[in-house]
């Protein structure tokens, strides 16, 4: 993966009504949503999620595709594998990531 492509990927996910509305349609999975479930859940007006939905698209971390007069969102799976492999690419140098059972979570404060 390109660096170019994920930071159009992180670019486009940087923003919150983008991010819950790609995170809301990877919970569906390969069912997808229409834009009138998304903006039934979420509660965006339908010209705000066509634009967010477009950016989406555009970074292609959403497939489009019409069944009859209904256009279905679903994510796109590969892409999402590709950015997690790309930010792992060079984790831990090497060594495997599983945290220590000694090692303790600080809380931000």
């Amino acid at each position: 993966m390109k660096n170019t492509d994920a930071i159009s990927a992180f670019l486009a996910l940087g923003q919150e009504s983008r991010l819950n509305i790609f995170r809301l349609i990877v919970q569906k999975g390969d069912i997808g949503l229409t834009p009138t479930e998304i903006i039934e859940k979420l509660g965006i007006a339908n010209a705000t999620l066509s634009f967010h939905l477009k950016e989406l698209v555009h970074a292609h971390l959403l497939l489009v595709e019409r069944q009859s007069r209904h256009l279905i969102y679903r994510p796109n799976a590969s892409l999402v594998q590709e950015l997690s492999e790309f930010l792992l690419e060079n984790c831990c140098g090497g060594k495997s990531c599983a945290p220590s059972k000694s090692l303790k979570k600080v809380k931000p404060q």
